[in-house]
């Protein structure tokens, strides 16, 4: 069983990347094998709407994304984390999201060689906002739901949290054993 965090923060350390943490010690505690990509860390371009990718399954764009892509192709889960940015997801998260469209073909259909990796696959997600009301990260949240009910993959639920402060998540308990239960949760067969 493997499970990739996707950390969408570009602040390491912050509270999106304390409850990925929290997460992936959910998964590791349930047995599965763990992988941890910072995008921030990366060189990943916006895609440009070529549709080569709808042919061959393989982007042209000459960045990390397709190591990624091959991360994501193996994992039998995936957890995203993320902080609202302007009431939307982080640019890092947009970008590699926006890039998932090389798995697919001009239908909106998995390619062929992609799909009995991707059908059923495992997704979460953790949100994090400076608002008090948690609900402010539901654009994000239908984002990634959205991309799941069409794809037929498994959501596994979602983590919405509010801290301002780098290290501020971490003095709410309640929401650091919600990230640990996903973690888990994403580790069953």
């Amino acid at each position: 069983m493997k499970v990739l965090g996707i950390m969408g923060s570009p602040r390491v350390g912050g509270n999106s990347d304390v409850l990925l943490d929290d997460a992936l010690a959910g998964g590791k505690e349930a047995g599965a094998q763990l992988e941890k990509i910072i995008l921030d860390r990366l060189k990943i371009s916006g895609c440009k709407d070529c549709k080569k990718c709808n042919d061959t399954g393989l982007c042209v764009l000459k960045d990390d994304m397709p190591e990624i892509h091959n991360k994501i192709l193996e994992a039998d889960a995936i957890i995203h984390s993320v902080p609202v940015y302007f009431w939307s997801m982080t640019a890092q998260m947009k970008a590699y999201l926006d890039r998932w469209c090389a798995l697919f073909d001009a239908e909106w259909k998995w390619h062929k060689a992609y799909y009995p990796k991707m059908k059923g696959k495992r997704i979460g997600l953790i949100t994090v906002c400076g608002d008090p009301d948690v609900h402010t990260a539901d654009p994000i949240v239908h984002s990634f739901k959205s991309t799941v009910d069409m794809t037929k993959m498994k959501w596994i639920g979602a983590v919405m949290a509010s801290a301002s402060e780098k290290g501020d998540i971490v003095r709410d308990a309640k929401v650091r054993e919600q990230a640990f239960e996903l973690g888990s949760k994403a580790a069953m067969p």
